[in-house]
Order: structure tokens, then sequence, then C-alpha cells
């Protein structure tokens, strides 16, 4: 069996994330402390870019769902729920720092914004989508039913995405971030922190896949052996 963990491209990838991280981290540091939020705005810098990685994952899973129903090739299953599960991780990431960030700016951990509401929504469809593909593992028929899932799921990601404008000023978040919404200082941490949010998403992308790739050959060499002892 080939040692992945130790192959020159995984070296070189955790290199490059190491590299990244450590330089987002200094930005972040020295970044300037807004005066009316304080300190707690620098989540700003790991907040919406852990929900960019979120959402390309939700993308990614619908993707790999329709080339499934296309191809009907396994490949495309295994990434489409290999993208799934990284993208809850990130879900999960932004659903911790963001009350983090709401305590210290709002005064309270959580409200039934309609960002709020659809962001949560949206994890616990992914998260019911994962609990789907264990519960029937391997069978074709599911996996076929996970494909339309997820593509409709993607349906989900606009509308968190524009749920401000839907209020229609009632939200509590401010507007979605533009050419003038970072000051003095901002953009450069807040940069980085997207490109090292990426980068770490197609880093445990990858890995999730080599995973699912090995338990697949694992499976096929089962079955084969079975056979084999069958006849």
């Amino acid at each position: 069996m080939t040692d992945h963990t130790s192959s020159p491209w995984h070296r070189a990838t955790a290199g490059l994330l190491f590299v990244l991280a450590a330089l987002w981290i200094y930005l972040v540091w020295n970044a300037p402390i807004d005066r009316v939020q304080g300190v707690v705005q620098k989540i700003l810098y790991v907040h919406p870019p852990t929900a960019f990685a979120m959402y390309l994952g939700f993308v990614l899973t619908g993707v790999g769902g329709a080339l499934y129903l296309w191809r009907g090739d396994a490949r495309y299953d295994r990434f489409a729920a290999s993208s799934a599960e990284v993208g809850v991780l990130f879900a999960v990431l932004m659903l911790l720092s963001g009350p983090i960030w709401a305590k210290g700016t709002w005064g309270k951990w959580w409200s039934w914004d309609l960002r709020l509401t659809l962001t949560l929504v949206q994890f616990m469809v992914y998260v019911a989508y994962l609990l789907l593909r264990s519960f029937t593992e391997g069978s074709e028929r599911a996996a076929r039913f996970a494909a339309v899932y997820g593509i409709i799921g993607v349906v989900l990601i606009p509308l968190n995405y524009f749920a401000i404008d839907l209020a229609a000023g009632r939200s509590i978040h401010p507007e979605n971030l533009g050419d003038g919404s970072l000051g003095e200082g901002m953009r450069a941490p807040f940069w980085a922190g997207v490109v090292t949010s990426l980068t770490a998403f197609a880093y445990l992308l990858v890995r999730r896949l080599e995973v699912g790739g090995l338990r697949a050959e694992a499976a096929h060499r089962e079955a084969h052996d079975a056979l084999g002892a069958e006849g």
C-alpha cells in the first residue's frame, strides 16, 4: 500500500498551507483594531473566509452529484460526499465564530435573523445528507438519491448569500462585503484569510478523496475475495 502521508505532494501542500496560515496570523495580529467593535472585529478575518469554503464545499457536492447522475461513475459520488464532509466542517467553524462576533457586537449569541436562520438550515440539510449516506453506504439507489438531494441543496447558497437583500433592511447583519466595506489595513488580512481557508479546503478535500478511494479499493478486494471463496 502506498504511503500517501509522506508523499512529496503532501509535504509540499502541507508546507504551503503552513506558510499561508503563518502569514495570515501575522497579518491578523497586526491588523488595526476597529474603533467601534474593538478587537472582536478581527473575527472578520475568520468568519467570512470559512463561509466561502463552506459555500465551495456545497457547490462541489452538487457538481459531483450531477456528474454522477450523468456518468454513473462512483468516483463522482465519492467526490460529492467528500465535498459535503469538508463543507460541513467549515460550516461548523463558521457557526462557532459567528456567535462570538455577534455577542461582542450585538450583545447576544444568536438571533433568528434571516441569514442566521438560513445558515442553520443549510448546515442541517448537509448534516442530513451525510447521515443519509452513512446509513446507506454502498447502495447505488441511495447514491442517486443523495446526488439529487445535493443538487437541490445548492439552491440554499444564493438564498443564504443574498438573505440580507431579501430581508429588505430587517436584517441585523451589515450588507455583504463590497469594494468599500474593508477599511484601511483590513484588505490584506481578510484576503489572506480567504486564500488560507480555500487552500485548507482543497488540502482536506484531496486527503478525504484519497481515504474514500482506499475504502473503495478495500471493499472491491473484499467482494472479489468473497466471490473467489464461493467459487
